[in-house]
């Protein structure tokens, strides 16, 4: 309950940096938004989404260490550990934040400053931008390919190690018990790193299209409702 507290704290602020503006979109058919807000919303989502993203790994780290060494979970997930791992993921979270939003918004934008989209985020900013801008992408691609692989790696990993011990346990009831404490975590985490991957690790060229907006929905809406 630890870790779902924070996740639950995350996802609630993660959730409300975003749907009231996208009503509020919605509802008047467009909104006018300043440089500075359309910032602050870009780094508060960045941030909130990195510290879901490393959340989700720790908990799977976690259910690794209940479901394979049960014998050593208290050893090994003391109060100190879990909160030191629950505050890496948070100051983790604010340095990806701060580089990504300090990169994009030194970004030279020309054109209509019309965003595509329900809200700002980086796929329609980039294409807003005119002139040279491979360093800066290529600094928020890096962190991009640093939070996401490395926390899916751990997941991977985790899940991996978990299936492998559910296999050994001789008891149908046993293995039926042990993966159905691990579904609904793997279900949110499949659905959220499968979206932002869609968003994230592919090209960004061309127009925002409606199933770029549709599958944003499903990472700022859907999956923080379904997270236990």
């Amino acid at each position: 309950y630890f870790f779902l507290s924070h996740l639950a704290l995350v996802d609630m602020c993660y959730s409300s940096v975003i749907v009231p503006q996208m009503l509020a979109l919605l509802l008047e058919h467009g909104a006018t938004l300043s440089r500075a807000r359309c910032a602050a919303q870009f780094f508060l989502f960045t941030f909130f989404a990195s510290i879901d993203c490393y959340l989700l790994a720790i908990m799977a780290y976690d259910r690794y260490v209940a479901v394979c060494q049960p014998l050593l979970y208290v050893t090994i997930m003391t109060p100190k550990a879990r909160s030191g791992l629950v505050a890496g993921a948070y100051v983790a979270g604010f340095a990806s934040a701060f580089v990504r939003t300090v990169t994009a918004f030194t970004l030279s934008f020309c054109g209509t400053h019309e965003i595509n989209f329900i809200f700002c985020d980086l796929p329609p900013l980039l294409k807003l931008t005119c002139g040279d801008s491979s360093t800066q992408e290529a600094v928020i691609i890096v962190f991009a390919i640093f939070v996401m692989p490395a926390c899916m790696l751990v997941v991977l990993v985790s899940y991996l190690l978990i299936i492998m011990a559910i296999v050994r346990i001789r008891s149908a009831g046993g293995r039926a018990k042990t993966f159905s404490t691990c579904a609904s975590h793997l279900t949110a985490v499949s659905l959220f790193f499968g979206t932002l991957i869609f968003m994230y690790l592919r090209d960004n060229s061309g127009q925002a299209s409606e199933e770029d907006q549709v599958v944003s929905v499903l990472y700022t809406v859907v999956t923080p409702m379904l997270n236990p």
